[in-house]
C-alpha cells in the first residue's frame, strides 16, 4: 500500500490551517453510507476545480490528510498552467469495488450543489466519466462529462501526454536529450493514465518495469507492452534511469530514496514528496532530477478547464504539450537558485496568485 503523508498537526482544524484552506466540507448520507470530504484550498484564480477520488482509507483522519494535500496541489497546478481556477479536491471514503453506486454518487452530487459552484468535480482514481453522469443528474457543477454530453471526455489521455512532456524535459536536463528511446523507466501504477503514458514510452522504445496495487492488472500490462512485472515494494530497487510514481502520494519517502537509483523521476501521482522541505533538497543533493509532479500532471486539469470555458480538445493538448517548456524553465530556475524544482514550482506558483489577488481586490 502507498503511504499518505501524516501533517504534522494531528487537530482537524490544526491540519486545515497548516496549508490555510478556505473551507473544508464533510459529507455523511447514513441511507447511501457515502462518507465524502470535499476541500476547497484557494479561490482567488476562480472557482476550486478537482476530481473526486474513491479509495478504502485507513481511517477518516488519512482520508481528510489526503484530500487537504491534493486540494492545494490543485492550486498550484491550476495556477503554474495559467489557469483561471482555484484548487479543490474530494475523496469518497469506501471500496470502489464494493461500494459506489448510482445512489451514492447522486447523492454525492447534492453536496456538491450546495456549495453553488465554488467546487466543480471531474474523475480522479476509481471514478469513470460514467460516475460523472450520475453526479451531473444532480448537479452542473462536475466537468470530465462523456464527449457524447458535450464534454471533454477521458481526461487521463491528456494527464499522460503532459506527464510524458514533462518527462522529456526532465531528461534533457539530466541526460543532454530529451530521447527515452532505450531508457529504462520504472512505472508504479498502471492504471488509466499510467497506460496512456506507456503507450508513449513504447513508441520510443523506452525500457518498462512496472508494478501495480492490482498485480492481475500489472501483469495484463506487462504482457501487453512487452514489460517487466515486479512487486510492490521492488519497485523502489530497480535499475533505472527513470522513476515513474503514477499511483498515490508521498512515495518518495524516508525509506525509498536512499533505495532509489535513478537519475529521473517524472510520474503523473500527486504529492509524490512525503516532505518537500526534506526529500526535495535530498533529491538534489543525490543528483537526481525531479519534475513537479504538479506541474507535469496538469494535463488532466488543462483538459477539464477547456471544457469548462468552451474550448476544444485540440486547444487543451496545445496547453498541454507546454509542459515541457514550463519544465524546462523551473528546473533551470532552480539551479540557478540553489534551490530545488518542487520549491521553485511553488513560488511561480504562488507568485501568479499573490499578483492577480491585486487584481480582484479590485472589485
Amino acid at each position: 500500500m502507498v503511504e499518505i503523508q501524516t501533517l504534522a498537526d494531528t487537530s482537524v482544524f490544526g491540519q486545515i490551517a497548516e496549508h490555510q484552506h478556505e473551507q473544508v466540507v464533510f459529507c455523511h448520507d447514513h441511507e447511501t453510507g457515502l462518507r465524502a470530504i470535499i476541500g476547497i484550498h484557494n479561490t482567488v484564480l476562480g472557482p476550486a476545480l478537482g476530481g473526486t477520488r474513491m479509495w478504502h482509507y485507513a481511517s477518516d483522519m488519512e482520508a481528510l490528510n489526503d484530500v487537504l494535500r491534493l486540494s492545494r496541489g490543485m492550486t498550484y497546478k491550476a495556477a503554474i498552467s495559467g489557469l483561471n481556477l482555484g484548487g479543490g479536491k474530494a475523496v469518497i471514503i469506501g471500496d470502489a469495488k464494493t461500494q459506489k453506486n448510482e445512489a451514492l454518487l447522486r447523492k454525492f452530487g447534492r453536496f456538491v450543489k450546495n456549495l453553488n459552484g465554488k467546487y466543480i468535480t471531474a474523475e480522479d482514481v476509481n471514478m469513470t466519466t460514467k460516475d460523472m453522469e450520475y453526479i451531473r443528474m444532480e448537479t452542473k457543477h462536475v466537468a470530465g462529462l462523456p464527449e457524447s454530453m458535450g464534454g471533454s471526455g477521458d481526461p487521463s489521455p491528456v494527464t499522460a501526454y503532459g506527464t510524458y512532456m514533462g518527462m522529456k524535459a526532465a531528461a534533457k536536463k539530466a541526460f543532454g536529450s530529451e530521447s527515452l528511446t532505450g531508457k529504462r523507466v520504472a512505472v508504479q501504477g498502471v492504471g488509466h493514465v499510467g497506460t496512456y503514458l506507456m503507450e508513449y514510452l513504447q513508441k520510443e522504445d523506452a525500457k518498462i518495469i512496472l508494478t501495480d496495487y492490482y498485480e492481475d492488472r500489472a501483469l495484463e500490462a506487462a504482457a501487453r507492452f512487452g514489460a517487466v512485472a515486479v512487486g510492490l515494494d521492488e519497485i523502489y530497487d530497480q535499475d533505472v534511469d527513470i522513476y515513474s510514481p503514477c499511483a498515490l502520494g508521498a512515495t518518495i519517502n524516508d525509506d525509498t530514496i536512499g533505495r532509489l537509483k535513478c537519475r529521473v523521476i517524472a510520474g503523473c501521482a500527486n504529492n509524490q514528496l512525503q516532505s518537500e522541505d526534506i526529500h526535495g533538497p535530498e533529491l538534489v543533493e543525490r543528483g537526481i532530477v525531479y519534475a513537479p509532479d504538479f506541474l507535469i500532471n496538469a494535463g488532466g486539469l488543462i483538459n477539464v478547464y477547456s471544457e469548462v470555458v468552451g474550448s476544444s480538445r485540440q486547444a487543451a493538448l496545445t496547453q498541454t504539450e507546454k509542459i515541457f517548456d514550463f519544465t524546462t524553465q523551473v528546473l533551470n530556475k532552480a539551479e540557478q537558485e540553489g534551490s530545488h524544482p518542487q520549491k521553485a514550482a511553488i513560488r511561480q506558483a504562488e507568485e501568479r496568485i499573490a499578483s492577480l489577488g491585486k487584481v480582484k481586490s479590485t472589485y
